[in-house]
């Protein structure tokens, strides 16, 4: 029965491995479920010259002087690095997008939202790139380092440099940071992106969510403003993405700061992650529209994952790009649980994310990027219900309330390829 039902969704992993008990392996009691394995250096074999991988943090940071709240993110991006030397290589450069040269180097992108919402980049080419090869993972270049317990770095870009390389895609400013990390509630989507669906390449891009809440304390020094990072006032978020191609449409919406609109308290031991878009397996096929959603409700699991098909999830998605804001709406139902959400983002608040594909492509062109999102949340749960009548009692199944939330700096993320 298992293996009829991964077939389903792509090559079935379980006639790929041999000799693995690999459904016990799958059907775990939660989604939380910490797994840093997931979060190593993934570029190897093939995707060492055809791949990406990166460690993605966002958290929310205080002006030390005034309070003023600000957003921030750092990512550590690599690509290629079978094809790298010294010295970056740019796929965005005219002459190498002419000769179908791919890209290949580190890159750290840093940056903000909000005011003045922006993404700086600095590159590094792979001679210079220090990994570790084992669990846990780490990353470094010059002063630029992360781990699964730290990060710290600069990135500088000047107006004239931004204005000179196009290749690199952001924006000019400077950013210097030094944070801890301790991720406290994971999502990990399953088989969809354990070992064995990582070893036959399964999917053509991998996402696991060691750190969907987060804890960072530290500093950020923004164009010469510095912020402080607390514990219990950052939201943070902590993910990776890996493979050799994105996904269109790119969906991700993600926070820890949530509040009941029954009972009005804030929720400290609770989170959601929803991402997806088209997922495509390795022999080209692709599933539309496939979300992937988790609800870590004070302590309680409400998982929403095509990936585990016995969950029999069903999703219903809308994103509306079109006003002055970003609108996603989504439901996702299971035969016990189901989650409603609306969530909007000021797109003035918001930047247009850049990343070209490991083919040198840069086909996301308007993939709408925030951290200043808020949402409202309804969450149920199927209870069996009787009822007197004047002959019998009747049972029936019914949607019972679990809350119904706010939340407050939401991650959010919504973009399409351009029309070809």
């Amino acid at each position: 029965m298992v293996k009829e039902k991964l077939s389903q969704i792509g090559e079935t992993v379980l006639e790929k491995i041999d000799g693995l008990d690999v459904k016990d392996k799958l059907i775990e009691h939660s989604f939380n479920h910490s797994d840093i394995t997931r979060d190593d250096f993934m570029l190897k074999g093939a995707l060492a010259s055809e791949g990406y991988d990166w460690w993605w943090h966002s958290f929310t940071g205080h002006n030390k002087q005034t309070g003023e709240e600000k957003a921030f993110f750092i990512e550590f991006f690599t690509i290629n690095p079978e094809l790298g030397g010294d010295e970056p290589v740019f796929g965005q450069l005219p002459e190498n997008k002419a000769s179908g040269v791919k890209p290949s180097y580190m890159m750290v992108k840093v940056g903000c939202w909000g005011e003045g919402a922006k993404q700086m980049h600095r590159f590094f080419g792979w001679n210079k790139v220090n990994i570790k090869e084992d669990v846990p993972f780490l990353i470094s270049a010059e002063d630029c380092f992360c781990s699964e317990s730290r990060t710290l770095g600069k990135v500088e870009v000047t107006e004239a440099d931004a204005k000179a390389h196009p290749e690199w895609m952001c924006q000019a400013g400077k950013m210097v940071w030094d944070l801890n990390i301790e991720k406290q509630i994971a999502f990990n989507v399953g088989y969809g992106a354990g070992w064995a669906s990582r070893e036959i390449e399964a999917f053509e891009m991998f996402w696991h969510a060691e750190g969907m809440k987060t804890l960072f304390s530290g500093s950020v020094i923004l164009d010469g403003v510095e912020y402080e990072v607390s514990p219990d006032s950052c939201y943070g978020y902590a993910d990776k993405n890996w493979g050799k191609d994105f996904t269109s449409p790119w969906v991700w919406l993600a926070s820890s700061h949530i509040k009941s609109k029954i009972s009005g308290k804030w929720l400290d031991n609770s989170a959601f992650d929803i991402g997806g878009g088209r997922p495509k397996v390795r022999t080209g096929h692709s599933f539309d529209d496939v979300i992937l959603g988790a609800f870590w409700y004070e302590g309680q699991p409400y998982e929403f994952n095509f990936s585990r098909f016995w969950t029999l999830t069903s999703t219903d998605f809308n994103c509306n790009t079109d006003g002055e804001q970003v609108v996603w709406e989504i439901t996702q139902e299971t035969p016990l649980a189901k989650l409603e959400a609306k969530i909007t983002c000021d797109k003035k608040e918001m930047l247009l994310i850049n990343y070209e594909a490991p083919n040198g492509e840069k086909r996301h062109n308007n993939l709408w990027n925030g951290g200043n999102g808020t949402g409202e949340i309804k969450l149920y749960k199927k209870i069996l219900k009787t009822k007197d009548t004047t002959a019998n009692k009747k049972a029936e199944w019914k949607w019972e309330l679990v809350d119904d939330m706010e939340a407050y700096n939401i991650g959010c993320e919504f973009g399409k390829y351009d029309e070809q």
